[in-house]
């Protein structure tokens, strides 16, 4: 096994998934029917991993076969993605930037196959901004306060992903996970992580990600956009640079 998390080791050999033998083998409904692509497939499904104290806690099982893409390193034979996204979730949790709790992963040839798996703690209690608790005047977003805790704190999560060199790629309202907290505070988590890389160019990133984020908040108005762009850009009014960028960004709305 080439990575379980300490915490978790227990609680694997307690459900006899402590080999990929035996995670590959396990009887599963797919959570996410397979995606047939790059040469393979990937699915997910949901599971419950039953705790030695007693209780139970959700967590999602990835598997993959001959699932790869090419990488400068790997430009023939490729990678599975499951490894760049455990090597990114690594990273991310390094620099403490917000996203799932790793489980478990591996990744094995066998009868000519690649393969690999990855497991992630279930976001309990979390729900997908993209959902209709976070459009305006849902039950999270009643009020102008709430709306301006929660602007600041994507701004701030999209700041440290771009501040440790990362560009998200992906970054639409169903990967960015809300919680919410005692006295009206927000939890937010990234995921679908397979796509994130590491950039050049500070600027062309932020760009990117804003405008994924941007273009697919069909819950906010345009008065919405702006202010999450005043508030992530730290300006209450645009400076002459940030009126361009939104300009760009306005242009590619359209």
């Amino acid at each position: 096994m080439r990575y379980i998390a300490e915490k978790w080791r227990e609680i694997l050999v307690f459900n006899n998934l402590d080999s990929h033998e035996k995670i590959w083998a396990l009887q599963a409904e797919w959570f996410e029917e397979p995606n047939h692509c790059r040469g393979g497939w990937s699915g997910v499904s949901r599971i419950e991993l039953k705790l030695p104290e007693g209780g139970i806690v959700g967590a999602f099982l990835k598997r993959q076969e001959n699932h790869v893409t090419r990488t400068l390193r790997n430009p023939i034979k490729g990678v599975l993605t499951f490894s760049r996204e455990f090597e990114v979730l690594r990273v991310f949790n390094k620099h403490k930037i917000p996203s799932l709790d790793l489980i478990l992963f591996d990744q094995w040839e066998e009868s000519g196959c690649r393969r690999g798996c990855i497991i992630t703690e279930e976001l309990a209690g979390y729900l997908p901004l993209s959902s209709e608790e976070y459009r305006m005047g849902g039950d999270f977003l009643t009020s102008a306060d709430q709306k301006a805790r929660l602007f600041v704190k994507i701004a701030a999560l999209m700041h440290l992903t771009h501040q440790q060199g990362f560009k998200h790629g992906c970054f639409y309202p169903k990967h960015i996970f809300v919680k919410q907290l005692p006295e009206g505070d927000v939890d937010l988590r990234v995921i679908d992580l397979e796509k994130v890389k590491k950039f050049f160019c500070k600027k062309r990133a932020a760009f990117r990600d804003l405008d994924t984020l941007l273009r697919h908040s069909n819950g906010w108005s345009e008065d919405d956009k702006l202010a999450f762009f005043k508030v992530y850009q730290g300006e209450y009014v645009l400076k002459e640079l940030s009126k361009q960028l939104w300009k760009k960004l306005c242009n590619r709305k359209k």
